[in-house]
């Protein structure tokens, strides 16, 4: 999928047959946390999952012109540190890292399982850059200047800065400590060239005090008048519930994602996974809700950090009451899945994909001869596989578009919103 950078390495080929050589990657997400301006340096936070069946390594490269330091990884399923070393291109390559620069530095993880067929091991890489062409001081702004690769990423500004300027199309942030986010998805297939500026905002000035630091101010002439009064302002309104309950949450970050492959239209009928991160502690199961229209069949699940395969349960109507799930405005349409698992322990995470086939005949079917699919998608990433044979005519929201190795056509779609999108999609078959 288009938010899942194939990275080797920092775009990098995997050695073929190379056991424990691995770089292809997936779902990475970077956070830059811009530290004082004066050491031009910023802390990376780069999740990144290793996909490469059986393999026990991972590659990461260091930037070229920035210096490296405070270097760390994290299994991200456990919350453990993981073993790794910093070694040159050289050695990555006698490693099994192909096309590894020769005058190149890698960071080589030693992944906590070998990646299981079908899954991914999720790691978290930190590490502080000092990088003077990246970020430095422009008069009274800081800027921040970097081609940014990986496909979602955060730029977090120092504290006490206000944005000036951003080039990108990004969400705007602020963090519980007054931290400023600006936050972006790229759904282009070039780099993100990202330049930001910001400015030190005025310190406050102290309360009760004059501006000559805590000296009193001069009593008033004996003459002068007695003030009139003034009447008191009105009390301004409360905040609506609306207003007061609105929340803006980052868009980059989110990491669920879905895949759907389309049968036939005359069927009616889709297969799909999904991808879903929990970590919230104590957690054991996860609920699907059917949505209105649709019936499901077929549905499975497995963890992509170790490749458990987990145990599934299709309740309907009264059988949800029963179980006591905790959802609201059950109707004996009601149709759940319960995928159950451990629960999820404090610090730690576990990412399933579920698999599912639908029919819905009121979304998807075929019309005067030609395909039409009609959906909306809340997930960041999205994709659709047309039925074999079958060629696109119309997508209502762009899309990248590109062939399966079977000859299949996958849209991508990528969704920047806290809102859905509205996706039709029509084709015809070839003969």
């Amino acid at each position: 999928m288009r938010l899942r950078t194939l990275v080797m390495a920092g775009l990098l080929a995997c050695a073929p047959g190379a056991a424990g050589a691995q770089s292809a990657s997936d779902d990475s997400y970077t956070r830059y946390e811009l530290l004082p301006p004066e050491t031009a340096s910023f802390r990376i936070i780069y999740d990144v999952s290793a996909t490469m069946a059986g393999a026990r390594y991972y590659f990461n490269a260091i930037r070229q012109g920035s210096e490296a330091s405070d270097e760390s990884v994290i299994d991200r399923m456990t919350g453990e540190p993981l073993t790794f070393e910093v070694v040159s291109g050289e050695q990555a390559r006698k490693d099994g890292q192909r096309g590894a620069s020769a005058d190149g530095e890698y960071i080589k993880v030693h992944l906590a399982r070998p990646v299981p067929e079908g899954g991914e091991a999720r790691l978290r890489i930190l590490k502080t850059y000092k990088d003077p062409k990246s970020y430095y001081r422009e008069g009274d702004l800081i800027v921040f200047d970097r081609s940014l690769g990986i496909k979602r990423n955060a730029i977090v500004l120092p504290a006490g800065h206000e944005l000036v300027s951003c080039n990108f199309p990004s969400q705007v942030i602020e963090e519980a400590d007054g931290r400023l986010v600006v936050s972006a998805l790229n759904n282009t297939p070039s780099a993100a060239p990202m330049l930001i500026t910001a400015r030190k905002l005025p310190a406050s000035r102290p309360t009760g005090t004059a501006a000559t630091g805590g000296a009193r101010p001069a009593p008033r002439p004996a003459a002068a008048p007695a003030p009139q009064a003034i009447p008191a302002p009105a009390a301004a309104p409360a905040p609506s519930d609306e207003l007061r309950n609105l929340r803006i949450s980052e868009r980059a970050i989110q990491d669920r994602e879905i895949v759907y492959f389309l049968e036939p239209p005359e069927t009616h009928a889709f297969s799909l996974y999904h991808d879903y991160t929990e970590s919230r502690e104590g957690v054991d199961k996860y609920l699907n809700v059917v949505r209105e229209g649709s019936t499901v069949s077929d549905p499975s699940a497995m963890i992509l950090d170790t490749g458990e395969k987990l145990s599934t349960a299709t309740l309907r109507g009264e059988e949800v009451t029963k179980a006591d799930l905790g959802l609201r405005g059950v109707t004996p349409e009601t149709e759940v899945v319960v995928i159950s698992f451990a629960p999820v322990k404090k610090g730690q995470s576990v990412r399933l994909r579920i698999r599912e086939t639908y029919t819905d005949p009121s979304r998807y079917g075929l019309v005067d001869g030609q395909l039409v699919w009609h959906r909306s998608f809340g997930r960041p990433a999205n994709d659709v596989v047309l039925p074999e044979g079958w060629y696109l005519t119309a997508s209502s929201i762009p899309a990248v578009v590109r062939p399966e190795g079977d000859g299949r056509i996958r849209l991508e779609f990528v969704n920047p919103r806290p809102d859905s999108i509205d996706v039709i999609l029509k084709a015809r078959k070839r003969n």
